[in-house]
């Protein structure tokens, strides 16, 4: 078979095979009286193994030592392709992202894309002053992207900057919503602990919604923090993962204080100290557990509250018994 029939049957270009053949990859079986070159069935075999090589990734010189190198091993070589696509796709997915987030914020001209661009390039700087100056920028007016400032904020240890995107992403509103919200769906507890205080300082329904969600959280400190913001809302869901928080000591304070701005309805008042009741009624609980669940009640109004105070006005730790006998007399009076 001629060079010309040979090309258009493997779709290699002549002037490719001619090039495979100056650097060895290919040897045609022989040449005709006129001195044409003449593929057998063998060589057009070979061409399809490296057009197939090649697909791969591989370059001329790999290819010619997997084909005659009998010693070669393919898996170091595949692995190493691999790790370079790898790479090469998570650099076209930054770029894309990039150029998502950009694209987001509506640029009327290219300053405003380069304020962004630098924006975006602030919000990864090592220094925890540029990252916190990007983040009060982003919340001091026009567009910005709400995904990266989120993203930013799921990621962000510096407490200083933290509070910062915070509110650069409650500044952004209902927008913010979504992107922490994947947060959440992190593996990492620490992350969807981040997105539940980003969560905490945006007080709208889809947020309060969101909280919700992250009170049937696996990590505690998740729960907890979900549920503090919620009580803050009057969020009735959230008064198991409160009390809990008083009885484990963990922000105890503020759960009371949540608890106790809750009881305005008295039924509601009336279930909170029925829960404290049933955690005494486990028998489990420490004094220094005890003594907080006397300090939460004080601000409980209602008989039942009254009743629990009384019965650890009898408790077995002088401290709190004491401390509940001084409560109920307060109330008393």
């Amino acid at each position: 078979m001629l060079i010309g029939e040979v090309a258009r049957r493997s779709g290699v270009s002549a002037r490719m095979l001619r090039h495979y053949e100056s650097l060895g990859l290919l040897r045609p079986a022989g040449r005709t009286g006129t001195g044409y070159r003449e593929y057998s069935g063998e060589d057009i075999r070979r061409i399809f193994h490296i057009e197939s090589l090649r697909s791969l990734g591989l370059g001329l010189r790999e290819v010619a030592r997997a084909l005659d190198d009998p010693g070669f091993t393919p898996s170091g070589l595949i692995e190493e392709l691999a790790r370079q696509v790898r790479e090469r796709v998570a650099a076209e997915t930054r770029l894309l992202t990039r150029l998502e987030r950009i694209g987001a914020t509506e640029p009327a001209g290219w300053e405003e894309v380069l304020r962004v661009v630098a924006l975006l390039q602030a919000l990864r700087s090592p220094s925890a002053g540029e990252r916190q100056r990007a983040a009060l920028s982003a919340a001091g007016g026009g567009a910005a992207p709400v995904e990266a400032l989120a993203e930013a904020a799921l990621g962000e240890a510096d407490p200083v900057v933290a509070g910062a995107l915070r509110w650069a992403l409650a500044r952004s509103g209902e927008a913010a919503v979504a992107p922490l919200a994947e947060g959440l769906r992190s593996p990492v507890a620490q992350v969807r602990r981040r997105a539940v205080q980003s969560l905490a300082e945006i007080p709208l329904p889809g947020a309060t919604a969101v909280l919700r969600a992250a009170l049937g959280d696996g990590d505690p400190r998740v729960r907890g923090c979900a549920a503090l913001a919620l009580g803050a809302r009057g969020v009735t869901e959230a008064v198991p993962a409160l009390t809990e928080l008083v009885v484990g000591g963990t922000n105890d304070v503020d759960a009371a204080d949540a608890l106790s701005g809750m009881a305005g309805d008295p039924a509601l008042a009336q279930r909170i100290a029925a829960g404290f009741q049933d955690r005494l009624d486990g028998g489990t609980l420490v004094p220094a557990a005890r003594l907080r669940v006397a300090q939460a009640l004080a601000g409980l109004p209602g008989e039942t509250a009254s009743g629990v105070l009384a019965r650890l006005s009898r408790d077995e730790d002088t401290t709190v018994a004491r401390t509940a006998a001084y409560l109920l007399h307060r109330r008393a009076a």
